[in-house]
């Protein structure tokens, strides 16, 4: 089901026989915040948009409000910010009113544009759009499963959590077979939520999944991504479980990743700007340009990709995360690996993205970033062969160890700025500085382990 005008989805919700509809917006974090609106504030809505408080670009995952931020707060008192509903957005709830409840998505405008994590995204991609591109993409997560619910994990203090199978087994057809139930129920709510599963199997760990979304235009991609993340732990939770996408829950085991697959096609034609068959591995010279400017702006861009203190616990050597933004060819302790193909497959996998990023900001900077090595006219970046983590790579490739450092970068970065706006950067970059602060108020149990008794 596709909607494509506001009038569909006034037909639709009088079909199903709605008294209300769900409508929602992606935070700064990803998290979706919404609510419940009646026919006639939906009708009003789709015509004229409507209001909502900008709270929800000024607080974090744990509705705690920034303190150092411009863009809203309390001396703006927290106003409502213009919200417009996008009817192509709409899908169908398979779990409320007998699955014919309709969900909308809505994107800020007005005051909260400029920082509206989708209207970002919108915006790089009406700056490739301008340079006579189209964007494809598609996300590939990995996330865990627990025998837990919210409040047995709160009872638990977080640890002694058990997942639904032990041990490391990936691409294992026994667990996909005895969890067949679960499986089946993900792969059914993911065609009918449109967001389909292209590949779903299990990973290296205790418990975890990864699931590849298929590929759609860059927009369609985030939507889909961003709903899968808050509609795969509502599955679980119905089912009594718990689903993770944090990047790192646990040193013993592998992080999350959340990567990222690009193509570029001509405007208009749908021809791949991304293949030669003349040149090595297929990488024309438009592809080469848009992977230096990738691997260039990585160490700037980090923030947007990898955006909580927890996310650099997993970009460290041997665990199938990059350390360095340095490009390979099929290869995968790369940051980004460039994958040859047909004209319709070749296309580059942004490896460095982890689970727990925002699907929007984290397109928004991996293509954004492309698009400006192109406008720079890039030469090829230096293709690493082997196992990346052997060897020394350039210091000026290192990725940010630090949430704040990243944010430090991000701060900094003249690209960005020119890429998602001076407002975007400011608010965002305080976002983290933020988060870095909170945890940083915090005893960890490292830190009474190794220091209560002995020091």
């Amino acid at each position: 089901m596709k909607l494509r005008s506001a009038q569909e989805v006034l037909n639709r919700f009088d079909l199903n026989e709605l008294t209300h509809a769900k409508v929602g917006i992606f935070d700064i974090d990803g998290v979706l915040r919404g609510k419940l609106i009646n026919r006639d504030k939906l009708a009003s809505a789709l015509k004229d948009g409507f209001g909502f408080c900008d709270v929800v670009f000024g607080w974090d995952s744990n509705d705690q409000l920034y303190d150092n931020t411009t863009f809203t707060g309390w001396h703006t008192a927290y106003p409502d910010a213009l919200t417009r509903l996008i009817p192509e957005t709409t899908r169908q709830l398979p779990f409320e009113r007998d699955g014919k409840g309709l969900f909308i998505l809505g994107e800020m405008g007005g005051h909260a544009e400029a920082v509206c994590p989708r209207g970002t995204l919108r915006r790089v991609l009406e700056r490739a759009d301008a340079m006579g591109y189209e964007v494809t993409a598609s996300f590939e997560y990995e996330f865990f499963v627990f025998e837990e619910t919210p409040e047995s994990v709160r009872e638990k203090g977080y640890q002694d959590l058990t997942p639904i199978t032990p041990g490391f087994f990936g691409y294992s057809v026994l667990r996909s077979s005895v969890w067949s139930e679960f499986y089946e129920g993900l792969l059914d709510l993911s065609e009918q939520m449109r967001m389909p599963i292209e590949g779903l199997h299990t990973e290296t760990g205790p418990g975890v999944i990864e699931a590849a979304l298929k590929y759609s235009d860059a927009l369609e991609a985030a939507d889909r991504a961003a709903l899968f993340k808050t509609f795969t732990k509502v599955f679980a939770q119905r089912q009594g479980l718990m689903a993770t996408f944090m990047a790192k829950w646990s040193n013993q085991y592998p992080g999350q990743s959340g990567h990222i697959h690009i193509s570029l096609q001509k405007k208009g034609t749908g021809e791949s700007v991304f293949y030669d068959p003349s040149q090595a591995h297929n990488i024309s010279a438009t592809q080469a340009s848009f992977v230096a400017g990738q691997q260039r702006l990585m160490p700037e861009l980090l923030a947007m990709v990898s955006p909580t203190v927890n996310s650099y616990s997993r970009l460290i050597p041997g665990f199938w995360a990059p350390t360095h933004s340095a490009v390979g060819v099929e290869n995968r302790t790369t940051s980004l690996r460039v994958i040859p193909g047909s004209a319709k497959s070749q296309r580059v996998e942004y490896r460095v993205a982890a689970a727990d990023a925002n699907p929007y900001l984290a397109l928004a900077a991996a293509v954004g970033s492309g698009l400006w090595g192109i406008e720079q006219g890039l030469d090829a970046p230096p293709i690493i062969e082997g196992n990346a983590y052997a060897l020394t790579l350039p210091d000026q490739d290192k990725l940010p160890a630090t949430l704040w450092e990243a944010a430090q970068n991000l701060k900094g970065s003249v690209a960005a700025r020119a890429l998602f706006g001076e407002t975007f950067v400011e608010h965002f970059a305080a976002s983290r500085e933020w988060e870095e602060r909170e945890f940083r108020k915090h005893i960890t149990d490292w830190e009474l382990k190794r220091y209560f008794e002995i020091i």
